[in-house]
Order: C-alpha cells, then sequence, then structure tokens
C-alpha cells in the first residue's frame, strides 16, 4: 500500500469550490492549504488580511498533470510544501531527493517535507535533513487520509508550539508521523474519532525508543 495508480479523479462539489475566510481566521498565524486546486489554495492567501507567520501546502501529481502553471505559482508563495516522493520527482525532473529537494528550495518554499508512505518522512530545510521513520503497523486497514493527517498534525503541533525553528518542525513531522498511523487502522476519520491522547503519546514513546541509540567506541 506503498503505491497508488490514479485511475480518475472526479472533483464534484470541490471543481467550483470558491473559499471565503471567515473574519475570525483572518489573524491566523498559521495556514494549511489542502491538496486542492492551485487556484483555491492561491486564493485563500490572497483573501487573507495579512500574510501567516507559516504557509503550508499540501498538493498531487494531478495538479501537476492538469495546473501546473498555476502550482508553480502557489508554491512561489509557501514556506513549507509537503510532497511525496513519486510527486516531487516529477515535479523537478530529478531522481535524488536531496536534488529535488533542492530544486523546490528555489521554487520558493524553505522548508520541503517528502512524504515516503510506510518509510517515513524526510525533511530538508538550509542544508539541514530530518528524517522520521513511520511506526511500524500489524495491521493497514486503509491508508487513505494517512497524507493529510500527517499535514494536520504537522501544522498543529506547530501552532500549538507557537514556534517555527527548525526543532519544533523536527518534532512536527514526528507528531504528524504518529498521527498518520492512527489513520491507517480504519477507514475515513473513524480511528481518529476514537483516538485518546495517551494513546498517541504511547505512540510516540515507543517511535522515540526505536531510533534512540548510544554511540559505542570501536
Amino acid at each position: 500500500m506503498n503505491s497508488r495508480d490514479t485511475l480518475i479523479t472526479e472533483l464534484n462539489v470541490l471543481e467550483n469550490f470558491d473559499p471565503l475566510v471567515p473574519e475570525e481566521y483572518q489573524d491566523s498565524e498559521y495556514l494549511m492549504l489542502g491538496n486542492l486546486s492551485p487556484l483555491v489554495q492561491s486564493t485563500v492567501i490572497t483573501r487573507l488580511n495579512k500574510r501567516p507567520k507559516l504557509i503550508a501546502m499540501d498538493t498531487m501529481n494531478f495538479w501537476m498533470d492538469i495546473a501546473m502553471e498555476s502550482l508553480m505559482k502557489v508554491i512561489s508563495k509557501v514556506d513549507v510544501l509537503m510532497i511525496n516522493e513519486e510527486e516531487v520527482r516529477q515535479l523537478t525532473g530529478l531522481k535524488a531527493l536531496p536534488l529535488a529537494a533542492a530544486a523546490v528550495h528555489t521554487m520558493g518554499p524553505k522548508t520541503v517535507v517528502i512524504k515516503k508512505g510506510e518509510h517515513g518522512a524526510i525533511m530538508f530545510e538550509d542544508g539541514k535533513t530530518f528524517f522520521s521513520p513511520a511506526m511500524p503497523l500489524e495491521k493497514v486497514v486503509d491508508p487513505t487520509g494517512a497524507g493529510d493527517t500527517f499535514a494536520g498534525g504537522f501544522i498543529g503541533y506547530l501552532a500549538r508550539l507557537g514556534d517555527t525553528s527548525w526543532e519544533a518542525k523536527k518534532q512536527a513531522v514526528v507528531v504528524g508521523s504518529v498521527l498518520a498511523s492512527f489513520t491507517c487502522e480504519d477507514f475515513g476519520t473513524k480511528r481518529l474519532q476514537t483516538l485518546e491522547e495517551s494513546e498517541w503519546h504511547s505512540r510516540m514513546r515507543q517511535l522515540r525508543a526505536m531510533v534512540k541509540f548510544r554511540s559505542i567506541r570501536g
């Protein structure tokens, strides 16, 4: 379940969606642009009274196929681009992920988060690299929406901290990875609706233990 074949995409009610930004959201310091049309994403930015402290966006190959020009314009306006490894290769034409991330930096985003499905996520910023593994799951019911959960966990954690530093983003990648693991355990949002805070804290400890080691002189 680490790759997908897109047979058809029906935009339905989202095809002519006109995003309206409520007054109470006008002073938001963190903006997450979900995986929608680049025109919708760009419209949200322009309808805010002031630029947020951090703008992150998600996208996919569908928009690269049908709206590349509009996509490039909105990419140039954001701070963080979230994209999977297949898509970043399509966007940049480069196979090696460090080179692909460097190419994305020239498009505008300071931070590039490349999602690798069951193999976790890797983040690039200012010559620095951070990798977080995904939680190994014994049972995967449906990975649909895991990427959205990752994005929500990432931006939500940064907003909770009120911090956009590299160290904060590293923590946010781990939080996003852990939360996304729960999404895979059931269909839609069912698992997240029953999720207790103690459960994701426990899984965070498990992930931390998985990657912790002491150097041994030899």
